[in-house]
């Protein structure tokens, strides 16, 4: 919404009729005055004629439209544009413990994320910062938030998978953080994940809370297959299947006013983060437009100087 910062200076502005009313008023006893007299020169002088009586009247306004600027401006207005100048924080918190080796997704379901996060990172924008965060038993920092997509592409394209169990909230508090590094931008944070929470020393919902402190948007993705997928077999030789808690991830993207996606492959996968990427709103600030008001005020005096000593001057 388009305001002040500073209103009261608008007050100021009481004077412009003020001076138009005193200014006619001076005018009108000039000329009575004149009319009072018998000396028909001092008369002329007086009243003047129309031509030079409209042009000090025009320079008149023109030091009253100059005075309204420069008030307007010291009020330091201010209007809501795209928020394109400061950009997005993204910060991409991705599932690296042992149930994303499944090949499900092929080469491997770390693999096929890493290649659609790609995706969402080439499609960010100029101002835009992106990082990344690792989780597994633990979370640690994979890309540092930077302004510099090709580098976090780099550090992308070298993670490695783990063993580990898998640590979403301790995952998530660490990319929240890593969002929160850098003011004056939205803050968004994109999880995937295609396990249970059953490490870490933060849980989902601390993290969560954590999250709408922060004000940060969360988006989550759970990975998946449209059948069971067999991670390995115990000591009984029972098989171990990969289990996916999609009402914890649907619980963060909600709480945190983000949304959940489910992905069953690859292709699903690709058009998740591609959506992401358009859903991503760049949000209103408010812009001051003060210089706006200061130009047109330099202009409008120098046009006064022009008239008033250029060519065509006025000459008292």
């Amino acid at each position: 919404m388009a305001g002040f910062s500073s209103p009261w200076v608008l007050l100021f502005l009481i004077f412009i009729p003020i001076l138009y009313y005193f200014y006619k008023k001076v005018v009108q006893k000039k000329k009575k005055h004149a009319i009072k007299f018998s000396n028909i020169e001092f008369i002329k002088s007086a009243l003047g004629d129309k031509k030079k009586s409209r042009r000090n009247d025009l320079l008149f306004y023109l030091s009253l439209l100059v005075l309204s600027f420069m008030i307007i401006g010291f009020a330091n207005p201010h209007v809501p544009i795209k928020q394109t100048k400061e950009g997005v924080n993204v910060v991409l918190v991705l599932d690296v413990s042992g149930s994303m080796q499944a090949t499900d997704y092929k080469p491997t379901r770390l693999e096929a994320a890493k290649r659609s996060a790609e995706i969402l990172l080439n499609s960010l924008k100029e101002k835009d910062c992106a990082g990344i965060v690792i989780f597994e038993s633990g979370a640690t920092t994979a890309a540092y938030l930077s302004p510099y997509k090709d580098k976090v592409i780099e550090k992308l394209r070298s993670i490695k998978p783990k063993q580990g169990k898998t640590a979403i909230g301790d995952g998530l508090a660490l990319g929240i953080d890593m969002a929160s590094s850098i003011p004056n931008k939205k803050r968004v944070v994109i999880l995937l994940s295609d396990g249970v929470n059953n490490a870490g020393v933060i849980s989902p919902d601390e993290a969560i809370e954590f999250a709408k402190v922060n004000k940060i948007q969360v988006y989550t993705i759970g990975l998946g297959s449209e059948e069971n997928v067999i991670l390995g077999y115990d000591w009984f030789g029972n098989p171990q299947y990969a289990e996916l808690d999609e009402e914890t991830l649907k619980t963060i993207a909600e709480e945190t006013g983000g949304k959940y996606f489910k992905s069953v492959d690859d292709k699903t996968l690709d058009e998740i983060y591609k959506n992401i990427s358009h859903d991503i709103k760049r949000e209103k600030e408010e812009t001051n437009i003060k210089d706006c008001f200061f130009f047109a005020a330099s202009i409008t005096f120098l046009v006064y100087l022009y008239l008033r000593y250029g060519r065509g001057m006025i000459i008292q």
